[in-house]
């Protein structure tokens, strides 16, 4: 029965390594990609006045949105905010707390 439930932690650890690294690939190719289509817009169109355009970055935003979504599925909130955030945060304030009322 304990290898059985082994065997499950090392699946999930393995979906969840995947998953990581097609971020990663996901980020890789987003940055290729888009680092290309500026470069060869600002070669095509004869300078580099094309960065002061909003038309150039319209695949760079809406990618980047979908990039981010992808960000969140892999390392969910925690990215943004960290893993403990949340119980520190009312660590921190408890701790305020009684130092105010004290002084």
């Amino acid at each position: 029965m304990d290898n059985f439930t082994e065997e499950q932690k090392y699946l999930r650890a393995k979906k969840k390594v995947k998953s990581i690294k097609g971020f990663y690939v996901h980020l890789i190719v987003y940055l290729l990609v888009n680092g290309f289509l500026l470069l060869s817009k600002a070669l095509t169109s004869g300078g580099w006045e094309v960065f002061w355009e909003w038309q150039a970055y319209n695949t760079p935003l809406f990618w980047g949105i979908g990039l981010a979504f992808h960000g969140f599925s892999v390392f969910g909130m925690d990215i943004i905010l960290g893993k403990n955030w949340e119980d520190n945060k009312i660590k921190e304030l408890m701790n305020k707390d009684n130092r105010d009322t004290w002084e």
